[in-house]
């Protein structure tokens, strides 16, 4: 997706808590992330220049872009880990399994500890969990800690060994964090009060605890002691900014499906939420089109088996909106009017109203794809007005691509019944062309392609759209002519300047009105191909400027280079490298060379 392809659909970016998934021009899920602020976080991948290769390249091949709204930031990462476990994309850190996400745990013992683990055990001691970030447990750890009291030693503290004074006060007492039950200056009723308010906070009812810290403080506060208040005052201001209930991940909502749906005219609008065993791990927003006046009900019906077939959800629970009779056996329909599964509908609404939000949008910036009947009629236009023999439902564009007079290469475009086909793309590395000659390197590609076609007996296109004018047209028939195709498929040249289309042997070009739907869809066609070209060029000369830094340096060839751009992808990573990585990577010898040539440029 280019900086431009971005600024188009900026606008309908939420500036709200979520995640985004990036898709491919094959509907893959690339990447799955997290954000405080949707637009902000995703605006960082396309309005400056990645300096890292391989984010470079996720960006290059972004052809979509999704998002799901949430509640909170917390819920985004979970949200986040959740998918990333499920669609397991090529350009996320791979997750660990169920065993290794952490719970928290309250130890069932004399004064019971509370830490976190990654194991769980059958002992009766109370879980909370499982949580799929470490982050979030820490914050929950930070949170206890600085709020409650607790011992965080692994002492035996029975009646008895606290009887014969066998244990001292540690600094955690000085410090405040623990009341010292090991001395018997905590009793274990009181110190059991202090572990049903982590109960309480850890299934999120902060109202017993902050009410019990603000009766304290109040406390403080009449003895003057307002170094200790100011430290309790904290604690309080950190718990009421702390909301740990999730509808994300929680294991009460089980496994289960929620539907909202959201009408307007003869469109409706279904956001689905797929949970299992208490996570989140499908979102999606449907678009359906009504063609028979069809009630809300019987479009939500048609949306649910859509949905659940679509991923394969055998939930036997639907959380909707409002009542339907769904015929399938064993399912159980739920219209929660409070509790977690009404926050999981709410969350559903929002998706759906955002999508509606996001298509209105589009439609005002004019962004929102023709009908298919309207591309037709803009390829019976072009058919029309350029006098084609057949309509162009096969177009295909080519250009070439060599900024600074370096890493000549060129790249096609493929565009189907109106629609751009990118499994049809191509790109070209060009190989017979020695230095920058734009007709000769027009020729090589051109032959290449159809040739390839030829032999692959795939079907040739109606219409060629050659980038650059009479030059590069007369060069691309040369190709054409070779191949014996010249009169199979109509070719023209689009001169860069004035967009004018000029036809072979002909000397007056063709001036379509600025304004022709025909030639818009011309242009649209000649900048997705440079688009394509240029974004080729820029990470050929990337990797070339990479490779020719590292060949420069006395006693690295081109084999070490290779491995070197492979692992660290950046000269800067390489900069930054341990001495002792470069070793496992090549050599003791040429690590050394390494280091000492980027040491003396510091």
């Amino acid at each position: 997706m280019t900086t431009e392809e971005y600024s188009a659909i900026s606008k309908n970016i939420p500036s709200a808590p979520g995640i985004y998934k990036y898709y491919d021009s094959g509907n893959r899920v690339l990447y799955v992330g997290k954000a405080k602020d949707l637009k902000k976080r995703v605006a960082s991948y396309f309005i400056k220049k990645q300096e890292n290769f391989k984010t470079a390249r996720l960006v290059e091949k972004i052809t979509r872009i999704e998002f799901t709204i949430v509640k909170s930031e917390h819920d985004a990462l979970l949200l986040e880990n959740s998918l990333i476990k499920e669609f397991q994309p090529p350009y996320n850190i791979n997750l660990k399994d169920d065993k290794s996400y952490p719970y928290i745990v309250i130890k069932k013992e004399a004064f019971p500890r509370v830490f976190f683990t990654r194991r769980k055990f059958d002992d009766n001691s109370r879980y909370f969990g499982p949580y799929t970030s470490v982050y979030i447990v820490k914050e929950l750890m930070n949170i206890i800690r600085d709020s409650i009291p607790l011992r965080t030693c692994k002492l035996q503290l029975t009646e008895n060994n606290i009887k014969k004074g066998k244990f001292k006060l540690c600094l955690e007492y000085h410090l405040g964090r623990c009341n010292g039950p090991c001395t018997g200056l905590q009793s274990a009723e009181d110190y059991n009060l202090s572990i049903e308010y982590v109960a309480s906070l850890l299934h999120g009812n902060l109202g017993p605890v902050i009410k019990a810290l603000k009766a304290e403080l109040k406390g403080l506060t009449e003895k003057l002691e307002f170094e200790k208040a100011q430290i309790l005052k904290n604690r309080i201001e950190g718990l009421q900014s702390y909301e740990s209930k999730s509808v994300v991940v929680n294991e009460k909502l089980g496994t289960l499906d929620c539907f909202a749906i959201i009408e307007e005219g003869d469109t409706a609008y279904v956001s689905y939420l797929g949970v299992n065993h208490g996570i989140v791990i499908h979102t999606k927003t449907q678009l359906l089109q009504k063609k028979l006046e069809e009630k809300k009900e019987e479009v939500l019906g048609f949306a649910i088996n859509h949905m659940r077939r679509l991923f394969n959800s055998s939930a036997k629970i639907l959380i909707l909106p409002f009542p339907i009779e769904y015929p399938e056996d064993g399912i159980q329909v739920i219209v929660p009017k409070s509790g977690e599964k009404k926050k999981l509908l709410d969350m559903a609404s929002a998706n759906a109203n955002h999508f509606l939000k996001e298509l209105h949008m589009r439609k005002m910036l004019r962004l929102e794809e023709k009908t298919d009947e309207e591309k037709m009629k803009v390829l019976e236009l072009i058919q029309k007005d350029l006098n084609l023999p057949t309509l162009p439902s096969h177009i295909e564009c080519f250009d070439n691509s060599n900024l600074h007079g370096t890493n000549p290469v060129a790249a096609m475009v493929c565009f189907k019944n109106g629609e751009a086909s990118k499994q049809d793309y191509r790109k070209f590395n060009i190989k017979t062309v020695t230095g920058i000659n734009d007709f000769a390197s027009m020729r090589e590609i051109v032959t290449r392609r159809y040739k390839n076609l030829v032999h692959t007996k795939e079907p040739l296109p109606n219409l060629v759209i050659i980038d650059g004018g009479k030059g590069q047209l007369n060069a691309a028939l040369e190709g054409l002519r070779e191949l014996g195709l010249e009169k199979k498929m109509t070719v023209v040249g689009l001169a860069k300047n004035q967009e004018e289309l000029f036809f072979p042997g002909d000397s007056q070009s063709i001036k379509l009105p600025w304004d022709h739907e025909g030639l818009k869809f011309i242009r649209n066609i000649r900048d997705e191909v440079h688009r394509v070209g240029i974004q080729f060029h820029r990470s050929k000369r990337s990797v070339s400027a990479f490779s020719n830094e590292l060949e420069q340096i006395m006693g690295i060839g081109k084999q070490t280079a290779d491995l070197l751009l492979q692992k660290f992808k950046t000269i800067r990573k390489i900069k930054e490298a341990p001495e002792s990585e470069l070793i496992s990577l090549v050599g003791e010898s040429k690590a050394k060379i390494i280091a000492t040539h980027f040491g003396s440029k510091k």
